[in-house]
């Protein structure tokens, strides 16, 4: 799967992950090469093969992006229906999920169309009580540049992807 080429598809793959997710894992390595995996539910692809997470919580991927700023990241498309018209057609019509590896570049002050396109996503759950707490107060973000895309080989089920 070449990542320029398909890059539209992958983030159509990433929305629907997200929807059906709410996050996406990003795995990184530590001080004593261990890996790691962070849950991170505010990624953004831009129209470039780039991307960016708002920073507010995460505390070990950006120690880790110190020493090596290598990452994965996973994006599983969990919606109920497609798994179950896969199994019982033993065939998937869409990607279940997709490996992203890039490096995260810098932490940077959030810009205003940014922080719309938080907003735009999170506005299901303006009215509910953590909304503010996870998601108000947002300043910071981290820039991601991917270089590969990797499908998930699930043999004959995904085979025809």
């Amino acid at each position: 799967m070449d990542i320029q080429k398909s890059w539209k598809q992958i983030r159509i793959h990433f929305s629907k992950s997200f929807k059906s997710s709410l996050h996406v894992s990003i795995a990184s390595v530590d001080a004593e090469n261990n890996p790691t995996v962070t849950p991170i539910g505010t990624l953004f692809l831009n129209d470039d093969q780039t991307g960016f997470y708002f920073e507010k919580f995460p505390s070990k991927l950006p120690e880790h992006a110190k020493r090596n700023n290598n990452i994965c990241i996973l994006g599983v498309n969990s919606n109920r229906w497609l798994w179950i018209k896969s199994l019982y057609k033993v065939k998937f019509i869409e990607y279940p999920a997709l490996k992203l590896y890039g490096t995260l570049g810098q932490r940077r002050k959030v810009t205003k169309k940014e922080t719309s396109r938080l907003k735009r996503r999170m506005r299901s759950t303006k009215r509910l009580k953590g909304h503010q707490y996870l998601w108000g107060n947002m300043e910071f973000v981290r820039e991601v540049h991917f270089t590969k895309v990797e499908k998930i080989n699930l043999r004959k089920m995904t085979s025809n992807l």
